[in-house]
């Protein structure tokens, strides 16, 4: 990724972790919406949980096990671990 970019973590849980096929990853971007679409564009078996720059209904996103998130245009620090886990899983 270009200069700019924060780098944190993304964790995946339940069905998307399995989509994934990794439990942990790093993640280059800004926002909640910059770090989907990289998602989408590297993992292509996530793409039922993502559209465009947003989570379908069936997945749900928590910022560092403190609230959950859905805005694309929320920003992320280095410092941030974005959890991606199945809506059923996450209330």
């Amino acid at each position: 990724m270009s200069d700019g970019y924060q780098r944190m973590y993304v964790e995946f849980y339940g069905i998307p972790r399995e989509r994934a096929g990794t439990a942990r990853l790093e993640v280059d971007a800004n926002t909640l919406g910059e770090l989907l679409r990289t998602l989408a564009t590297q993992m292509p078996a996530l793409g039922e949980f993502i559209c465009k720059d947003r989570l379908q209904s069936a997945a749900v996103a928590n910022l560092n096990g403190e609230r959950f998130v859905s805005d694309p245009v929320t920003p992320l620090n280095g410092s941030d671990c974005l959890l991606i886990l199945s809506a059923d899983a996450g209330g």
